[in-house]
C-alpha cells in the first residue's frame, strides 16, 4: 500500500479495489475476493521503522505482523544494536538518517514507527506526517508540551492516523475497569495514588564525561541530533540517556504514559489546573544537597490536580512517587490483600467514595475493594495478540484511512495520547522548576524558585504564577534541527 503524499488522495489500496488498473489487464485482486488467510499485495502496509534496537526491535516485528505488511526501510544511528533486525528484513533499505530515509523513500512508505529516544520523537514524527505518513511514536509522544500538543495539532492538519506505543492502553483490562467505573462500584474518584520503582538506571549523579571518539558504528551526531552537543559517552547510549532532560523525560516518562493511563481513561481526565513537586537529595558533601540540573532525581514526588470531568464528577487529586517510595494502602485495601504486582513495584490506585480500584502495569491485574469485604478481579482472555494487538490495530486502521471506523477505535491515537502525554510532562516541568535556583547578590548563598505550587492554564501552555517554569515548556533546538512548523 502507497499513499500518495496528499493524504485527501485516494490510497492505492482504495485504487486497486475500484478496478482503476483493470483497463491495463492488471488487477490485484483484494484478499477477501481470494479467501481467508490470503493477503493481497494492495492489503499489506509498506513500513518505515526509525529506531530498531530496543523497543524497537518489538515495534519492527509488531508491526511487521509475521507478514502481514511489507518493512521497506529500517533506519538506526547504531547499525551493530541495529543487526538482528536488519537481518531478519534484508530486502529493507538501511539507513542511518531518517531525515534521508524519508527524502529517498517517501513514495515507497506509507506509516512509520518511531521508536528513539524521546529528544528525537517529535522532529521525525512531524517530519513523517508532512509527508502524509501515519506514524506510530513510542512513549511519551515527544520530550517537552510544546513538542506534543505541535504533534496532536499536526495528525489532525495532515489527516494521518496515529498510535502512541503504550501498549498497556490496549490491554482488555482497561475496559473491565472502565466498566466497573462505569457501574458506580467505587463511586467519585477523588484521590489518585501512583507509583513506580523507576529509575532502574544511573540517576541523580554528576554529568558524564566524555570518553572519546565514539565507535565506528555509531553516528554519534545524529543520535544527539536536535538535542545540545555533548561529546561521546557510554553513559548515554544505550538506555541510560533516560536520566538526563537533554535526552530524556526520566522515570515519568518512561512510565507515566502507563500508569497515569488507567486513571486518565477510566475518569475522562482533561489538563491538569496546578502541580507541586518535591525530590529527593544527594549529598556529596555534608549538609548542602546537589540539584544537578542537566539530571533527572534520584526521586520525586509529584502532585497534580484536575477539575471535575463530565464522567467523574469530582475534582481529583492525583500523586506520583518514583524511586522507590510509593504510597501507603488506603483505607479499605485490607492489610494482607494481595496487590496487583507481586514486588509491588508499579502501581494504581483510584480511590472512590464508595471503594477502592488499583491495577499495576499497563492496567494489569485491575481489583475493586469494596467496604463489605468483597473483592473484585479481573482474568484476562487466554488468546492475545502480542502487546493486545496495540500496534496491529494501528497498521489495519492505517489501511482503512483516517477518521475511519477502525481510527476511532485505537485507544492512543494522539487525540487522547497527547493531552496524556501533556499531563505526564507535566510533572517533569515541576520537578525542574524545583531545581531552579537564583544565586544572592554576593554570588555566596541560592534560593530555590521552584518549591512552590505552579498554577497552569493547559489551552495555552502556561504557568500563570512562575514565568521561570515556563522554560520547561518549551525546548531550545540545536542549529539545523528545529521543529517544523
Amino acid at each position: 500500500m502507497q499513499s500518495s503524499e496528499k493524504p485527501t488522495n485516494p490510497s492505492r489500496r482504495q485504487f486497486l479495489q475500484t478496478g482503476a488498473l483493470a483497463a491495463s489487464g492488471f488487477l490485484i485482486v483484494p484478499r477477501h475476493v481470494l479467501g481467508k488467510g490470503y493477503i493481497a499485495p494492495s492489503d499489506k502496509l509498506n513500513i518505515a521503522s526509525i529506531g530498531i534496537g530496543g523497543k524497537g526491535s518489538s515495534d519492527v516485528t509488531n508491526a511487521f505482523n509475521n507478514g502481514a505488511n511489507n518493512m521497506v526501510a529500517l533506519c538506526d544511528i547504531d547499525w551493530n544494536r541495529g543487526k538482528a533486525i536488519f537481518d531478519k528484513h534484508p530486502n529493507a533499505k538501511k539507513y542511518k538518517d531518517f531525515r534521508e530515509m524519508l527524502d529517498k523513500e517517501a513514495k515507497n512508505i506509507d506509516a512509520v514507527t518511531i521508536s528513539t529516544p524521546d529528544h528525537t520523537h517529535a522532529v521525525a514524527a512531524m517530519a513523517a506526517m508532512q509527508l502524509g505518513k501515519h506514524v506510530y511514536v513510542q512513549k511519551p509522544v515527544a520530550h517537552d508540551i510544546y513538542e506534543t500538543r505541535m504533534l496532536t495539532e499536526a495528525a489532525r492538519r495532515y489527516k494521518v492516523v496515529t498510535q502512541m506505543g503504550n501498549q498497556g492502553a490496549s490491554n482488555p483490562a482497561q475496559v473491565q475497569m472502565q466498566k466497573w467505573f462505569n457501574d458506580g462500584l467505587i463511586g467519585k474518584v477523588h484521590t489518585v495514588n501512583i507509583w513506580t520503582n523507576r529509575p532502574v538506571w544511573p540517576q541523580g549523579i554528576p554529568v558524564p564525561q566524555a570518553t572519546g571518539t565514539a565507535p565506528d558504528h555509531i553516528d554519534w551526531d545524529l543520535w544527539i541530533g536536535p538535542a545540545s552537543k555533548v561529546g561521546y559517552t557510554p553513559a548515554y547510549h544505550p538506555f541510560k540517556w533516560r536520566g538526563w532532560w537533554n535526552f530524556g523525560t526520566g522515570a515519568l516518562g518512561d512510565m507515566g504514559c502507563h500508569l497515569i493511563d488507567p486513571a486518565f481513561r477510566v475518569l475522562g481526565l482533561g489538563y491538569p489546573t496546578e502541580v507541586e513537586a518535591s525530590i529527593g537529595s544527594v549529598f556529596l558533601k555534608d549538609w548542602t544537597p546537589e540539584y544537578i540540573p542537566e539530571g533527572c532525581p534520584p526521586s520525586s514526588h509529584v502532585q497534580l490536580k484536575f477539575p471535575a470531568s463530565s464522567k467523574n464528577k469530582s475534582e481529583v487529586t492525583m500523586t506520583w512517587d518514583d524511586g522507590g517510595i510509593r504510597p501507603f494502602r488506603p483505607e479499605g485495601v485490607p492489610a494482607d490483600a494481595e496487590l496487583s504486582e507481586p514486588d509491588n513495584a508499579n502501581g494504581v490506585y483510584l480511590i472512590g467514595t464508595k471503594g477502592v480500584m488499583m491495577c499495576g502495569t499497563y492496567g494489569n491485574n485491575p481489583k475493586v475493594f469494596l467496604p463489605n469485604g468483597k473483592v473484585l478481579s479481573f482474568t484476562p482472555p487466554q488468546q492475545t495478540p502480542p502487546e493486545w494487538g496495540h500496534q496491529i490495530s494501528w497498521t489495519e486502521a492505517c489501511k482503512a484511512g483516517f477518521n475511519s471506523k477502525e481510527h476511532k477505535g485505537l485507544t492512543s491515537s494522539f487525540d487522547y495520547a497527547g493531552p496524556l502525554t501533556e499531563t505526564v510532562l507535566m510533572g517533569n516541568l515541576a520537578i525542574r522548576s524545583y531545581m531552579l535556583r537564583e544565586a544572592s547578590a554576593d554570588g555566596k548563598s541560592f534560593k530555590f524558585n521552584g518549591r512552590k505550587k505552579l498554577l497552569w492554564d493547559g489551552q495555552s501552555m502556561k504557568i500563570t504564577n512562575f514565568d521561570g517554569a515556563n522554560q520547561f515548556v518549551k525546548r531550545e533546538y540545536r542549529e539545523g534541527w528545529k521543529l517544523p512548523a
